[in-house]
């Protein structure tokens, strides 16, 4: 059942789907299919800058929408706080560089992140094949005293679909997998092992004050394109990347270490053009403590975990 869900048209389906939310919509039409829209998902148009549904040209555009200013709050207590509105599929410590997808199922940081080329000058990492995941783990250099911890968030369909920065952070390296386009919906991350290695994602690596840092990117089936504000030149779902199945080492990097993009709490740093996940990977001191719960519906700005003690 897997392989056949697997060899289905997604991205080909997907980048359809995309160029269909960009079609303009007859103003007549705007409210009772974007007003449907709102009903099936649930939407809390109230929240937004523009409340006028048939100010939308199309689906695009109401995905993306933006909300109002001040309706959502950044935590300044807290060092980490939510990237985007969504539900907590799962969060904890990294063990031996296995990452917990949901509950039972795992993944391994060595293959979702990929090689570790940005710890070095090399272009490529000789010895990465060979690589255990412990050796891997051990590769990322965690401080003494840290710990290496993962949050994953879920964005659905009636979501706020644009996604910030969970901490004030400098990018020093982009990864973008091609990869396929599964559904990250819970239901179908609790049926397939390694979903978020399958899937198209863009991951940016850096530091932040506790040491390594990483955003991840999700892609997901009518998930048009993946947009990151301050890397303009990464493009997803395009055809001249592998189209129908994920090739194990195939990716594009860009190297910012150079020029490095410094990024801070709260900021806007990209958008979905339906819903997705974004995946933190991130060091931290033994004391570091979340303030979600799996399964917990949260909002951007709010406190999602902190080293600081009340």
């Amino acid at each position: 059942k897997i392989e056949m869900y697997r060899i289905m048209p997604l991205k080909a389906i997907s980048r359809a789907w995309g160029k269909f939310n960009q079609l303009e919509l007859p103003v007549v039409l705007r409210r009772p299919l974007l007003g449907l829209y709102v009903w099936m998902f649930d939407c809390k148009v109230d929240e937004a800058m523009e409340t006028e549904l048939q100010n939308y040209k199309n689906l695009g555009e109401f995905f993306r929408r933006v909300l109002k200013p001040d309706i959502r709050l950044i935590s300044q207590k807290e060092e980490l706080t939510n990237p985007a509105d969504g539900k907590i599929l799962h969060f904890g410590e990294v063990t031996d560089g296995i990452l917990e997808q949901v509950k039972g199922i795992n993944y391994s940081v060595k293959h979702f992140l990929g090689p570790q080329t940005w710890n070095s000058n090399s272009k490529k990492s000789k010895r990465f094949a060979k690589q255990t995941d412990e050796e891997y783990f051990r590769g990322l250099k965690v401080k003494p005293g840290n710990k290496l911890y993962h949050c994953v968030v879920y964005l659905a369909p009636g979501d706020y679909h644009r996604f910030h920065s969970a901490a004030k952070w400098t990018i020093n390296y982009r990864r973008h997998f091609p990869g396929e386009l599964l559904s990250v919906s819970p239901g179908i991350a609790r049926w397939i092992h390694g979903l978020f290695v399958l899937n198209e994602r863009v991951a940016y690596m850096g530091n932040w004050e506790h040491g390594f840092f990483s955003y991840t990117a999700v892609g997901a089936t009518n998930v048009g394109s993946i947009k990151i504000y301050c890397d303009q030149e990464v493009m997803t779902n395009v055809k001249h990347h592998p189209d129908t199945r994920y090739t194990p080492g195939v990716y594009f990097d860009k190297d910012f270490r150079e020029n490095p993009i410094h990024v801070e709490k709260g900021e806007m740093f990209g958008e979905f053009n339906l819903g997705s996940t974004v995946v933190l990977i991130f060091e931290a001191p033994e004391n570091f403590k979340f303030n979600v719960n799996n399964d917990q519906k949260v909002r951007m700005g709010e406190p999602m975990g902190t080293c600081k003690t009340s």
